[in-house]
């Protein structure tokens, strides 16, 4: 039996993880993001840390590894390779593990309790593939107030993320013992400050020409009945929820408040709510086609790009 070189190994190695990426994006192509390697950034705009703090040498589980400064673009969610021109670094360092070479550190952002690479990202996607556990890292630390449990999708964390920000709004503001209403809930984060600064704006109104100062529950109570339950009502009214799948009546409300605004601006303050919510169905409805549609045809544009590549 002919031994197997080093080279073959790597070729093998690569391109097992490569297709492992791909494979998860193909089971994940009604939501891509759901496949993606978390970007840091964008975890650093929801949970805006407070500063850094230089944490040093230690050793990290590799599992607790969950996206990428810069290379997020470059490696799915589990860290798997999706792209051809990442094999020769992936293969050199897969080479030295089999050879038992020792690899200098990667360098880490830790931010809610989890990791992010800032530099060292093929060596963390070789360790992955390989099952190793741990990885010898230089940690810098983001301070937040929320701490993340691992998990391998952006949905996942944001879900983490807006859960707390409803216990917080809620146990504040006693939301749900004054409308009792509990399923004030998001898909984005950031809303219920949104939702605390339509509250506030109403109370300013109901206090005007008023002697005594309006209290914060009356303004909640008075913002639920004449503002959000209405909005909901004509939502409901229209039937526009199945045209939104995976979001919330919630999310519907705060987008169609601001695209009113937009109409009110552009065509007076009398613009019609039901006329609103008619267009706001047939500007952004989109449907379980269009979006199946949209992954094909990405995908075939990207082949041809790479076959066009190829052959030049």
């Amino acid at each position: 039996m002919a031994t197997i070189t080093f080279k073959q190994q790597t070729d093998e190695d690569f391109y097992k993880a490569r297709n492992k990426a791909l494979v998860n994006e193909i089971q994940h192509f009604l939501n891509p993001e759901e496949a993606s390697l978390i970007s840091l950034s964008d975890l650093k705009k929801i949970l805006k840390p407070h500063n850094e703090t230089y944490k040093g040498m230690q050793t990290i589980p590799v599992s607790l590894i969950v996206g990428s400064e810069g290379r997020y673009k470059d490696f799915d969610n589990q860290f798997f390779p999706k792209n051809a021109h990442l094999k020769a670094r992936w293969e050199s360092i897969d080479r030295a593990h089999l050879q038992n070479v020792i690899l200098p550190p990667v360098t880490l952002y830790e931010l809610g309790g989890l990791y992010f690479a800032r530099d060292g990202n093929h060596r963390i996607s070789v360790a992955k593939a390989r099952g190793i556990e741990f990885i010898d890292a230089e940690v810098v630390s983001l301070k937040s107030e929320i701490k993340l449990k691992p998990g391998h999708s952006m949905k996942y964390l944001l879900n983490q993320i807006i859960n707390y920000e409803k216990r917080v709004f809620y146990s504040e503001t006693n939301f749900g013992d004054i409308t009792d209403y509990w399923c004030l809930d998001f898909t984005t984060a950031g809303q219920y400050d949104v939702i605390y600064n339509h509250i506030l704006t109403h109370k300013y109104y109901m206090n005007l020409n008023q002697e005594t100062e309006i209290s914060m529950p009356d303004a909640i109570l008075s913002w639920f009945d004449k503002v959000y339950m209405p909005v909901v009502q004509v939502i409901n009214n229209a039937h526009i929820m199945g045209k939104f799948h995976h979001r919330t009546i919630s999310d519907l409300y705060v987008w169609m408040i601001k695209y009113w605004d937009d109409l009110k601006r552009k065509f007076g303050e009398d613009y019609p709510i039901d006329q609103m919510a008619l267009d706001f169905k047939k500007t952004y409805g989109t449907g379980f086609f269009h979006r199946i549609s949209n992954f094909f045809n990405k995908k075939i544009l990207k082949k041809n790009m790479d076959d066009s590549k190829t052959n030049s």
